[in-house]
């Protein structure tokens, strides 16, 4: 019984796939950078629609330069999203042995389906399927999937993932839990400051538009409806059309982009 679940971590304990998984958090860090970036220039504007990662993606890979970039972004997701699922079925971090409980593997598998997503997205984008983008694929894929035999279970259990991992990146980014698997011994005074910083707004950030995204898929399984599933731009777009939306956007934006260098911190300072 305890024969695959060896081999799978004998697996990830192999360089090539802890350098994969440095790759996927180099690669998550651009795809929050790129979209801190566009939420940080519709906030600036005033207003205006609100593209997404997969938009902007897309719009990479029109150039040749744009495709090979768009190409390791999608290998790093990919990595990204095999090291989440490794750690689902395993049932801890790999870099220790801390049982993740069932809430967190419900959280960390929603992300794998994710990151998995994202991965297709940027393939698409490589073929030039752009047709794959836009503010309307959310709720097409989930209208699909909801017709399926337990279907709105389905989208609510993905919904109640997200959500929790939205939950999640807000309470570590209050207690700085974070930091626990970084090498912070290694950091100078100022770098630990900065990186504790960059963690914090970043978390925060990402906590709230998780749980927007979460929020509305487990509401588009409870009303039937697709049209309320929304992706990261209709997560940004709510954001907006709040009171002092250009506000609240800006400031998810610098979150967002706090986040991003906060991974890519992660891929010097990291334990895995």
């Amino acid at each position: 019984m305890d024969e695959p679940k060896q081999q799978v971590e004998k697996a990830a304990e192999r360089p090539e796939t802890r350098g994969l998984a440095r790759w996927g958090l180099l690669s998550k860090g651009g795809l929050y950078l790129i979209v801190g970036v566009i939420a940080a220039d519709v906030a600036i504007g005033g207003g205006g629609r609100v593209r997404d990662r997969d938009g902007a993606l897309s719009a990479t890979a029109d150039t040749p330069l744009g495709k090979v970039l768009v190409g390791v972004l999608a290998v790093g997701l990919l990595g990204y999203a095999i090291w989440r699922l490794v750690e689902v079925i395993l049932g801890h971090p790999l870099e220790d042995g801390e049982d993740l409980g069932w809430a967190r593997r419900v959280g960390y598998l929603g992300l794998t389906f994710w990151y998995l997503g994202l991965f297709g997205v940027a393939v698409a984008a490589l073929v030039g399927a752009n047709e794959a983008s836009g503010s309307g694929k959310e709720d097409r894929f989930t209208s699909r999937v909801l017709d399926w035999p337990l279907g709105r279970w389905l989208v609510a259990g993905v919904g109640l993932g997200i959500l929790a991992a939205g939950g999640f990146n807000l309470w570590r980014g209050a207690t700085r839990k974070f930091r626990e698997r970084v090498k912070t011994h290694e950091m100078n005074e100022a770098e630990e400051r900065t990186f504790t910083l960059l963690g914090v707004l970043g978390h925060f950030a990402r906590g709230l538009v998780f749980s927007l995204i979460g929020f509305f898929l487990v509401r588009a399984a409870w009303q039937h409806d697709p049209e309320e599933a929304i992706g990261l731009d209709g997560a940004l777009a709510k954001v907006l059309r709040a009171d002092h939306g250009d506000t609240l956007l800006a400031i998810v934006a610098g979150g967002l982009i706090a986040y991003a260098f906060y991974c890519f911190a992660g891929v010097r300072y990291r334990v895995v």
